[in-house]
């Protein structure tokens, strides 16, 4: 596990919308990557207005980031944030499996980054470091990398 993360973005003097699509079960630790994510954004770019959908589960996100992704208002952005906690049987390796795919069924179909922080982990330990710390925050890595790919396509189109 790499605990190096990307340099952080500059500033992004840009209006619109960043979506935030996050799982409400193991809540302990999505409520805490989406403070982290949201708070980094207003950081980083305050102009952006985020919207947060909660869903019950990791396996509803893709659908609602489908559903953003198609809205009127398009966002600029699309963070996925959830937790998924491996048990004795393959049923988190599917879920984990499926999301992925459909992330980045929706990002490239749709020319909008999609940020994939839905966290398969070993353990509640992992989790807490992923979610909870301060060295290891998933949380901001996704507001961040969000940030930087706004940055990008806006530079594609320009």
């Amino acid at each position: 596990m790499s605990k190096a993360a990307p340099e952080t973005p500059g500033a992004l003097d840009r209006a619109g919308t960043l979506t935030i699509v996050a799982s409400r079960y193991n809540s302990t630790y999505t409520d805490a990557l989406v403070e982290s994510a949201s708070e980094t954004i207003k950081k980083l770019a305050p102009d952006l207005e985020i919207k947060v959908v909660r869903v019950p589960g990791a396996f509803e996100i893709p659908v609602v980031v489908e559903a953003a992704a198609c809205s009127e208002e398009q966002p600029l952005a699309i963070v996925a944030l959830g937790v998924i906690i491996r048990g004795s049987t393959a049923h988190a390796d599917l879920i984990a499996e499926s999301i992925t795919k459909s992330l980045q069924q929706t990002s490239v179909s749709h020319l909008i980054p999609v940020i994939h922080e839905v966290l398969l982990v070993e353990n509640t330990e992992q989790a807490e470091a992923r979610a909870l710390g301060d060295e290891l925050n998933r949380g901001r890595e996704a507001a961040e990398a969000a940030i930087a790919m706004i940055d990008v396509m806006e530079s594609i189109e320009n």
